[in-house]
């Protein structure tokens, strides 16, 4: 399923639906950071999708870097909470999602990176060579907010 995300944009369409999501944003010894390159828009982003029922939010975050990153790791705190209804996810069966996201920061614990069918690419980025990536404002914003280390941002 293709997606499009729309932020601040008079011309997207009304929102239908609002679903929990969480990301992660997690560096490793050297300072880098976990990306993806989502298969559903081929933008980079940190790991991060839906909760599924019988799950916390925690177990969420871990499952989802699991899934389309293959590395483990161990939620530490949470970085942002985030809600902004002039963002809106477009999916290409009529779908229309407000954004409603918790960005946890976490520690990888082990793995080996892999690819899943929601990523084409799994890296460990220099912060350095985030601003030459194709990523989305908000998913900018919270790697801002995980450089930052600063209290929990409510958007």
């Amino acid at each position: 399923m293709t997606r499009v995300d729309y932020y601040n944009d008079p011309n997207a369409p009304k929102a239908n639906s609002i679903a929990v999501a969480v990301s992660a944003f997690i560096q490793d010894d050297e300072g880098r950071i976990l990306m993806i390159r989502r298969t559903d828009n081929d933008l980079y982003s940190i790991p991060g999708g839906q909760l599924e029922l019988g799950e916390t939010l925690a177990e969420a975050a871990v499952r989802e870097v699991r899934e389309e990153t293959g590395i483990e790791c161990e939620v530490t705190e949470v970085i942002g909470l985030y809600s902004d209804p002039k963002h809106v996810i477009a999916y290409d069966d009529g779908e229309v999602r407000q954004e409603f996201s918790i960005c946890f920061r976490a520690k990888p614990t082990g793995g080996k990176l892999q690819t899943s069918s929601e990523s084409k690419e799994a890296l460990w980025t220099r912060v350095d060579s985030v601003s030459e990536l194709k990523i989305h404002s908000t998913i900018r914003l919270r790697i801002a907010h995980g450089l930052e280390e600063q209290p929990v941002f409510f958007s």
